[in-house]
């Protein structure tokens, strides 16, 4: 007959599980904005790229793309619903400052440049719905 002792693993080392998950959302959030704001600095520059001597909308294609993925990853990251609001916030906040005139005459999205109206008004409109999808979808609950 053999005796088996009840022994119990020992807790595992390091940070504990929720505290690491709130570092993982944190750093999440950071990645989300920051990329937000290069992507919003990509798109200014590529809504003067021409071809042909013809503005083409690439930054247009580019700006729906991208605000796709990020409002994507935004919610996969941090795990709340408002996080579409993390790339949005900083893109928007971009896009107006590259629309108003500096003291020096300098500006970075004219108002007849087709391509970079283009691209604000689908930008805004992918943010939009993607953090419409959001409000209305279900909730995920666990069944136990």
């Amino acid at each position: 007959m053999t005796v088996v002792d009840d022994q119990t693993a020992p807790p595992p080392a390091g940070p504990p599980p929720r505290l690491l998950d709130l570092g993982v959302r944190v750093a999440g959030a950071i990645v989300v904005v920051v990329a937000g704001v290069v992507t919003g600095v990509l798109e200014l520059l590529l809504a003067t790229v021409r071809v042909g001597g013809y503005l083409i909308g690439v930054s247009a294609l580019i700006a729906v793309g991208a605000n796709i993925v990020l409002s994507w990853f935004a919610y996969e990251a941090v795990g709340r619903r408002w996080a579409v609001a993390l790339p949005a916030v900083p893109w928007f906040a971009l896009m107006a400052v590259a629309a108003v005139r500096t003291s020096e005459g300098d500006l970075l999205l004219a108002g007849d440049n087709w391509v970079g109206l283009a691209m604000i008004v689908a930008g805004a409109m992918t943010f939009a719905v993607m953090g419409f999808r959001q409000i209305l979808a279900p909730t995920h609950t666990l069944r136990g």
